[in-house]
């Protein structure tokens, strides 16, 4: 094989690929690698490119007889990436003008999965740990010291109905999430009128609303409706953000949704209905905002559990919006309230034929 067939086939790859030889000094460099350490990479030793000791120690290792090696390393950069390096020995035979293949492979997705696994594991874990020990208190003072006292029992027994509905709470969320998620590249065909959702999530929380003296206003669109949903999903988001709203709004407030049509939407290809919900609370701190839809996440924990949330709700409605290819927008201003926008893209017209 002539070098030109070697540069056409290493072109040809989407890992990043360098030859070195004896010396450590780069003899060719495919289109990957220039893109990821830049240009003028051949001729240049390899420290130039990689910096990391164990990746380093890994060619190294190749260059003085070893077959093949492996190393992970992390490179800074906007985002910290981590790469599997990995060096392959060249026979001098092979009339190229290297003795070792490096390779790189991105594997950041790879670990940031499994630390999304152990953090999810670990907060389910310390979400059931809490309600779990009240339970099991309460069961251990109504055997004991609260055999004979009807009223201890009465408080103890209001406690345990309280934190086993928190876990009903949680398991409900943790498998609508589940089920959210094993669709979310599906994407839904149904017409659906995002009026009549809007509506039919309110009726939900009419009672939530009169008990704590929280109207819900809802201004009549002024544009067609129509996108292609899940009925059932959708509902569930703005039943979600809606609960929100009457949560963490002040004492006497009201909630507003409004629906219009937006044109234009940042990282959206055509225009959009907007479902905004608007609460009068004390607002979001800015550093806090996009960190919202993270799951478990919350700003005010001990408020959030005092509300009855799992911290799972707006993880919902990110993953009920990703599979409806939407966006939720969020503004919030201290002291006055937050605004969060459901957009999601309107029916394609009808092709003329």
């Amino acid at each position: 094989m002539n070098e030109e067939d070697l540069v056409v086939i290493l072109n040809a790859l989407t890992e990043p690929v360098l030859l070195v030889n004896s010396d450590r000094q780069i003899t060719l460099a495919n289109r990957a690698a220039t893109e990821l350490f830049g240009e003028g990479l051949e001729g240049r030793n390899l420290v130039h490119a990689i910096r990391h000791p164990d990746a380093l120690d890994s060619v190294d290792e190749v260059l003085h007889g070893k077959a093949d090696s492996e190393a992970i390393i992390s490179m800074a950069g906007p985002l910290r990436e981590t790469y599997k390096v990995s060096v392959i020995r060249l026979d001098d035979d092979r009339g190229i003008d290297a003795n070792a293949i490096v390779g790189l492979r991105d594997i950041s997705h790879v670990l940031e999965a499994e630390q999304m696994r152990s953090d999810f594991v670990a907060n389910v874990s310390h979400e059931l740990r809490s309600p779990l020990s009240a339970l099991s208190g309460g069961i251990e003072t109504l055997q004991g010291a609260a055999r004979n006292d009807p009223d201890a029992q009465l408080r103890f027994l209001d406690i345990m109905e309280r934190e086993a509905a928190r876990m009903n709470r949680l398991i409900d969320d943790l498998l609508s999430l589940s089920s959210v998620e094993v669709n979310e590249r599906i994407r839904p065909s149904e017409r659906v009128n995002l009026e009549s959702v809007v509506e039919s999530a309110i009726a939900a929380l009419e009672t939530q609303s009169k008990a704590s003296k929280k109207p819900i206003r809802l201004q009549p669109p002024d544009c067609d409706c129509t996108v292609l949903g899940d009925n059932d999903e959708l509902t569930q988001v703005f039943h979600n953000l809606i609960d929100n709203a009457l949560k963490y709004s002040r004492e006497n407030g009201e909630v507003g949704i409004s629906i219009s049509q937006r044109d234009r939407v940042t990282g959206m290809s055509r225009s959009a209905i907007a479902v905004a919900v608007t609460d009068q609370g004390d607002g979001i701190p800015a550093e806090h905002v996009p960190r919202l839809t993270e799951r478990f996440y919350r700003v005010d924990t001990s408020r959030s559990r005092d509300q009855g949330g799992t911290g799972l709700g707006l993880a919902i409605v990110k993953h009920i919006l990703n599979r409806h290819r939407g966006k939720l927008i969020v503004e919030s201003e201290s002291g006055v309230g937050s605004t969060f926008t459901v957009c999601l893209p309107m029916e394609k017209p009808a092709q003329k034929t």
